[in-house]
């Protein structure tokens, strides 16, 4: 008869083959704790850095002592203060640079670039690679930083002075770095009313009741029908596609008095006595706005190539920027033409009619790109952040994408001086004209279901060395020659003396 032994296969585990599995389970245990540590302190530090759940920033948000916000020329637009009780107040001194800043209130949190820039504003998130990890070190973990803007102060009050009562937006943008020069959005609301302890909430209360909704960015999520301003898309989406040259020639001559039927549908030219008695070629078209001329031009694109454009510019998602975007929409459907319907609202898309909505953040965009030789910026308001230990972050120009080559982008800028500067043009955007500067641009009225249309002017100036581009639209106020093609104008002009 056999037995089994001690150290038999059926027998217990030794003592040390059980010490040596204990051993790997806690290696691998305290290995787990260690790559979560680090996962978090490392990987995840500067989002915990911004998160309001967070208690460092909560008591941040309190006791802080947040970075100050200064305009493109030095000045100060956004500081601390106490109030009466003693209580931190922020104070912004300047009313209209209230949809770029925002707020911040230790109420009603924080806005604009109060909220985007808040980890550095208040010192949570450093300049420096390494601080997350040191901040439990130090006996102070703030390190706040300075913003300086892109923004002059002087340009964004002179905006919101001439939109007055006026709802609408205005967006200029440095072609050549993608530096936004100014973005207002009227109305817009009192940010040291809204951040008082003792009144703001009913201020609040007032603003999210008003009808004129003066807490929306106009600049930035207010979405609008263009109208002919778009035809500058159009025209890049046709010339890139090849179907058409600068030379290519619509329409008949009997379409300028019977208008061009489609399907059905008949698209009519604006009314006028001058260049009617031959067919338009491009520079022709784009300088007396024709929507016969641009329909025409669409169709023989394409929906594919016209989308497809629309997209490089930046339709179609939110845009990269340091405030929230609302996506600018050429078709709201899911029709069998690439989301449009059928030819008759690609025709009407084509002069910005149709199911397109646009904010005036893009088309300010649309103008920046061409003036830039068909190369898109990504737009920032923050030129550079200056912590109080010393450190500076500078925010370098950003290519964001080639929308169109150099060769169509001239030829699209020689079309918007001649609607600006040209013998016919003149009577639709020579009111944008800077004086002593070549100036391109082109107007827009684009038509609504009922009222006034909106009026809409973009371009950019010196044409030749673009140094401002600008979208602008005043909502229901005629056509874009009545209101928005002299006002952005003159910004141009203005923006263009103090820039020396």
């Amino acid at each position: 008869m056999s037995g089994n032994g001690a150290g038999g296969a059926g027998g217990p585990p030794s003592i040390g083959s059980a010490l040596l599995r204990v051993g790997l389970a806690l290696a691998l245990l305290f290995g787990g704790i260690g790559a979560g540590l680090g996962y978090w302190q490392v990987v995840q530090a500067q989002a915990l850095s911004s998160e309001p759940g967070n208690p460092l920033v909560q008591s941040a948000a309190r006791n802080a002592p947040r970075g100050r916000i200064f305009d493109a020329s030095g000045e100060t637009v956004a500081f601390n203060d106490r109030g009466a009780d003693g209580q931190r107040l922020r104070r912004y001194p300047y009313p209209a640079m209230a949809p770029v800043l925002g707020y911040q209130s230790l109420r009603f949190g924080t806005a604009g670039l109060e909220r985007a820039f808040d980890a550095e504003l208040t010192g949570l998130k450093p300049l420096g690679p390494g601080g997350d990890m040191m901040r439990k070190f130090l006996s102070d973990p703030y390190d706040p930083s300075d913003l300086h803007l892109s923004v002059d102060v002087r340009l964004q009050a002179a905006a919101a002075a001439a939109l007055g009562g006026d709802r609408g937006s205005v967006v200029a943008i440095e072609p050549a770095t993608g530096r936004v020069l100014a973005l207002v959005s009227n109305p817009t609301f009192d940010a040291n009313r809204l951040v008082d302890p003792a009144s703001g909430g009913e201020y609040l209360e007032s603003l999210r009741g008003d009808r004129s909704t003066p807490l929306l960015n106009r600049a930035t999520q207010g979405r609008f029908v263009p109208g002919s301003v778009f035809k500058i898309v159009t025209a890049a989406a046709a010339l890139g596609s090849g179907a058409i040259d600068p030379a290519t020639t619509y329409p008949t001559d009997e379409e300028y008095d019977t208008g061009f039927r489609i399907e059905g549908f008949t698209i009519n030219d604006s009314a006028r006595s001058f260049q009617r008695d031959h067919p338009l070629d491009f520079y022709e078209a784009t300088e007396v706005s024709s929507n016969i001329w641009f329909a025409h031009a669409a169709l023989d694109t394409g929906a594919d190539e016209l989308l497809a454009s629309a997209q490089r510019f930046g339709f179609g998602s939110a845009l990269d920027f340091d405030l929230p975007t609302t996506a600018s929409q050429v078709t709201s459907g899911d029709g069998p033409l690439s989301g449009f319907t059928d030819r008759v609202e690609l025709a009407n898309a084509a002069y910005g009619q149709g199911e397109i909505l646009v904010t005036p953040l893009q088309m300010a965009m649309v103008a920046a790109c061409v003036a830039n030789d068909g190369v898109l910026m990504r737009p920032h308001l923050v030129d550079r952040l200056e912590s109080e230990s010393g450190r500076v972050r500078d925010v370098e120009p950003s290519e964001l994408r080639t929308v169109m080559s150099a060769a169509d982008a001239a030829a699209i800028t020689q079309a918007m001086v001649q609607a600006v500067e040209g013998e016919y043009g003149q009577f639709y955007a020579g009111g944008a004209k800077v004086a002593g500067v070549t100036t391109a641009g082109k107007s827009g009225s684009a038509q609504l279901a009922a009222g006034r249309p909106h009026s809409w002017f973009i371009g950019f100036a010196p044409a030749e060395q673009p140094r401002i581009g600008i979208a602008v639209i005043v909502e229901r106020a005629g056509s874009g020659s009545e209101v928005a093609v002299p006002l952005g104008g003159d910004l141009m002009s203005l923006y263009l003396e103090i820039a020396d």
